[in-house]
């Protein structure tokens, strides 16, 4: 079945107005791109010029919008986040600061009156009038700076995030002579992190505000040596504490394990702590990921999400919520909202009369918004139309008559704030109008591909500009990384499909095996089959387009999990692929099992699905040296046994300090690919991680992404 949707490029095409008052921008200040786009296509260049609006907060009054939105300088090689407001009806953006320094964490004073945010990791605060922002004052001066901040409701108080001495040790602890000595010694386990040497590890104070220059606060753990995360890493996120509505305690969630005990488990609890009697309360126990804790707005209840099974860490995320029985705080009437919903919740947020609690969840494809009433008998009301092709995020207001403030996004254009009522979208910012309506629309279809076991699976269809289906095109099959995650309408600044199929490509988006937006058992099957029906769907997805008059060839690209996918499909591919290209991809998964840091992943992943052998004290039935059936048919079917079959052209792509996915995964790969005569080409990127973050490293990505796409996929007079 296929369903068509044109994604038309919007009719204005000038620079949408903002107002920048009198200020002048500060030195390294980057301002919005006034690109010119040529022949109405995308361009790498372009993709890293649009603006980036994030974090959009309203006003107590309900009238007005403050977020941020950050533009990139390639030249520079930097961005800058700046702060801006608009109008909830929308209108023109007003530009609060034009800084040369990123500011962020804006939030509203409780009457609106003053603005606080960060800068150069302290926090600030500044009068807000008539859409200008007064004289700023500095509010903190935290050794080290602060990574992000949390204000209580009154804004009498602030809880912060900094950092503390981990457990691994440097030259300068033993000596301080050798402070220009570089080494990292450790006796456990999580030494490294995604993308960097666990030498610090953040920590959550509380500080009163008001009473002169913060420079310390009261660490909510107990101390700088207690070696638990709060925030959980590697991405610190202060939604996983919240302050109750009236200033007392703060619900936290906490991973509390230390070395291996944290590598090979998720059981994140939630906690209360009390601000008067500097006590905590364990309120959930045994299990995975308890996160984001949210309070009713009459503090009567706690809501949070939480995944069910320990060490796994794609398990359903349910949304739970119990009764807060004062002044024990204990939790009574604890209930799954979702437990009829098959689908992941995300992003609480209570409806201010505490009786409904909003969400958001990828559905069959597409990130909507729901509703659940929370007493009495569960009812789920989604909100948003799903013929609509656009993600939504979680709301961050609503308006008294109903009217939903949340962002939407599609792989056709980033972020922007909207309003939605009955289904209904209203688009309030145009950030990057200017730019995007230069371009030509194209078509995409939603393709229901029928699987090799009868199952159906959703497949996009991207179409280059200007398509005609009478000459021929090459396509680009994307390899999903994860393996979970969903191919919906995201938008993505590192894998983006509108640039890809402006560069002449069809793009083929298979929700193979192991997605996450069609229920579980959808998920769950490629746990411990690796080689099996994901990769059937991939090849069921080539197949389907391959068979099309207007296909010339595919090429199968993918990163991280996507990229194990190219590196097995290499093997035993025979000839339905032109060209590969892998980027942080898994090679040798005897070597990967051991190089990587969250160890919970393949230990669950491949094979051991939370039982098997224990060794060391630790259950490692996702280990090469495990005795279950699953676990060695995924080792024995490792893609580095497959390369005496491979024949294909392959470009392998790493980032030097990406600890996920080690880079002599990549290395690896390319030296089989030579030793068996196949053309092939490495790109490692020494200082970026699992993903290629800085502006000139993800142009270059670019460029030769493409390049070595159309040097196999193109014919010489295309080229």
């Amino acid at each position: 079945m296929k369903v068509k949707f044109f994604a038309m490029a919007a009719a204005a095409a000038v620079l949408v107005a903002c107002n920048q008052s009198e200020m002048k921008p500060k030195e390294g200040y980057i301002g919005p791109s006034d690109l010119k786009v040529q022949d109405g296509l995308m361009t790498p260049e372009l993709l890293l010029s649009l603006g980036r609006l994030s974090d959009p907060q309203l006003s107590p009054d309900g009238k007005t919008i403050l977020y941020g939105v950050s533009y990139t300088d390639i030249a520079q090689n930097r961005s800058v986040r700046n702060l801006f407001t608009i109008p909830v009806e929308g209108g023109d953006p007003t530009q609060l600061t034009m800084e040369g320094k990123s500011v962020s964490g804006a939030r509203w004073a409780p009457d609106g009156g003053s603005v606080f945010f960060m800068q150069d990791g302290q926090l600030y605060k500044a009068p807000y009038s008539g859409g200008k922002l007064g004289k700023w004052e500095q509010l903190t001066d935290v050794p080290g700076g602060i990574e992000d901040f949390s204000l209580s409701p009154d804004t009498s108080q602030i809880m912060y995030v900094a950092s503390v001495h981990s457990a691994v040790e440097v030259p300068s602890d033993t000596d301080p002579m050798l402070d220009k000595a570089e080494a990292y010694a450790t006796e456990d386990l999580m030494y490294r992190h995604w993308d960097h040497w666990v030498t610090e590890i953040p920590h959550t104070y509380v500080a009163a505000l008001g009473n002169g220059m913060v420079t310390e606060g009261i660490d909510i753990l107990g101390g700088s040596d207690v070696l638990y995360q709060l925030p959980n890493g590697p991405f610190p996120d202060i939604a996983d504490l919240a302050w109750s509505p009236d200033g007392q305690y703060i619900a936290y969630a906490c991973k509390k394990l230390e070395g291996k005990e944290y590598a090979f488990s998720t059981n994140t609890c939630i906690y209360i702590y009390c601000l008067e009697t500097d006590e905590t309360l364990q309120l959930t126990f045994e299990g995975g990921y308890d996160t984001h804790p949210v309070w009713s707005p009459d503090g009567s209840s706690l809501a949070w999400l939480s995944m069910e099974r320990d060490g796994y860490e794609a398990d359903k995320v349910r949304l739970m919520v119990a009764d807060i029985i004062y002044p024990e705080m204990s939790l009574e009437n604890v209930r799954d909202l979702t437990a009829e919903f098959k689908y992941n919740a995300d992003g609480p947020v209570w409806a201010s009369d505490s009786k409904s609690i909003y969400f958001a969840s990828l559905v069959e494809g597409l990130e909507g918004i729901f509703n659940v009433i929370t007493e009495g008998e569960t009812v789920i009301t989604r909100l948003t139309s799903d013929t609509l092709w656009f993600d939504f995020g979680s709301p961050f207001g609503v308006l008294q008559d109903g009217t939903l403030l949340t962002t939407y996004a599609s792989m056709d254009f980033p972020t922007e704030l909207v309003a939605v009522n009955d289904y209904a979208v209203r688009q309030i910012t145009y950030e990057n109008e200017h730019l995007l309506s230069q371009l030509d629309g194209h078509e995409t279809e939603a393709r229901w591909l029928d699987t090799v076991d009868g199952q159906k699976m959703l497949t996009w269809v991207l179409f280059p500009p200007r398509f005609d289906p009478t000459k021929t095109y090459p396509a680009i099959e994307i390899c999903l990384g994860g393996p979970q995650g969903t191919l919906s309408q995201e938008w993505s600044y590192r894998w983006n499909y509108l640039l890809m199929c402006h560069q002449g490509y069809v793009v083929v988006l298979p929700n193979r095996r192991g997605t996450t937006a069609f229920g579980q058992p959808w998920c769950e099957q490629i746990y411990g089959d690796y080689i099996g029906l994901n990769m059937q769907d991939y090849l069921t997805a080539a197949r389907d387009i391959k068979k099309e008059p207007y296909i010339s060839g595919v090429a199968a690209c993918g990163a991280s999990y996507g990229g194990y996918s190219v590196y097995y499909l290499a093997g035993i591919h025979e000839d339905m692929y032109d060209c590969f290209i892998a980027h942080a991809g898994i090679f040798n998964e005897e070597h990967m099992y051991m190089t990587t840091e969250e160890m919970w992943f393949p230990n669950w992943d491949n094979g051991g699905l939370g039982e098997g052998p224990e060794f060391g004290g630790i259950r490692q039935g996702g280990s090469p040296w495990s005795n279950l059936p699953k676990a060695k048919r995924h080792y024995d079917n490792s893609p580095h046994k497959l390369v005496t079959k491979w024949h294909t052209p392959i470009l392998c792509i790493h980032g030097g300090m990406d600890f996920r996915v080690p880079v002599d995964e990549g290395m690896a790969a390319f030296t089989a690919a030579q030793m068996m005569g196949v053309p092939s080409k490495l790109i490692v990127f020494p200082g970026e991680n699992h993903w290629i973050l800085k502006p000139q490293n993800a142009l270059y990505w670019h460029r030769s992404y493409f390049d070595w796409l159309d040097r196999w996929m193109k014919p010489a007079e295309e080229e």
